[in-house]
């Protein structure tokens, strides 16, 4: 078991957030989808009576993802998978400003395969010790990883000009460009999401080479969604909750029609 957490500061404020980790996630599934693969929504709807985080937390938003993406994984592990299996379903209860996601493989690796995430998004920089409230002996496998979304280096293939926090100024806000190493210490707003992984691949001889494949890939998912949160910001700036409603319900019906036509799209595995 690898747990890491991932802090990712931003010059926005946790309401802003919201609206704006909505409206991106629909946008970055639309680039995610095409040609057979790509995400399927199956449920979003609101929840109650779900306790998370020791019963801070109890209701919000659920959503019920498929996502096809045969073409995303390592092709050792597309040489081992039998055809069809290589779906991940995702499951999250989004109880702002908490939210918990889990991602299973239910019909190849069964019980064997489990990724949660669990993130916390509070106003401040990333200087909070404990926010997922872990017990000792977690806190001692926690690895924290910082994510700069100006200064971390992206791959030729994840970057686009239009998405360099270094070269981006908001029209709508007046905020960026994030210059230099110390940009977190000169913005205003600022707030943290503290994104808390905890990946098993209990497959005996692949399980160390699995976990950390995971790891690298979150680290660089995250990286390359919060440049976009940021540089997409007077596309998502002003909008309202039932706005993004809107969005996802239309979203979901693109979704539906991109994964039969067209080419395959978006993220692929670095290495194989």
């Amino acid at each position: 078991m690898l747990i890491k957490e991932f802090r990712v500061t931003l010059p926005l404020t946790v309401e802003e957030y919201q609206v704006a980790q909505l409206f991106s996630v629909a946008e970055a599934s639309k680039n995610e989808t095409g040609g057979g693969e790509g995400i399927e929504v199956l449920k979003n709807e609101p929840f109650d009576n779900h306790p998370l985080l020791g019963g801070k937390y109890s209701s919000g938003q659920y959503t019920y993802k498929i996502y096809h993406l045969a073409s995303k994984v390592p092709a050792f592990i597309r040489l081992l998978a039998p055809k069809g299996s290589l779906e991940i379903h995702e499951e999250a209860w989004n109880a702002y400003p908490y939210c918990r996601t889990i991602i299973t493989n239910p019909k190849f690796m069964k019980s064997g395969f489990q990724i949660l995430i669990e993130s916390i998004h509070l106003p401040g920089l990333p200087d909070e010790e404990n926010v997922h409230e872990l017990p000792p002996e977690k806190l001692k496998q926690r690895d924290v990883v910082h994510i700069d979304i100006a200064n971390d280096p992206v791959t030729p293939a994840d970057y686009k000009p239009t998405e360099d926090p270094t070269k981006f100024k908001s029209e709508k806000t007046g905020r960026g460009p994030l210059v230099g190493s110390d940009w977190k210490h000169k913005v205003d707003p600022v707030m943290t999401c503290y994104k808390l992984v905890t990946c098993e691949f209990k497959w005996f001889g692949l399980q160390n080479r699995i976990e950390n494949f995971i790891q690298k890939s979150e680290r660089r998912l995250f990286t390359n969604f919060h440049r976009q949160v940021f540089c997409w910001i007077d596309r998502w700036y002003g909008l309202t909750m039932d706005d993004i409603r809107a969005i996802e319900d239309k979203t979901k019906e693109e979704l539906d029609r991109q994964r039969q036509t067209g080419e395959v799209r978006g993220m692929r595995a670095e290495t194989d």
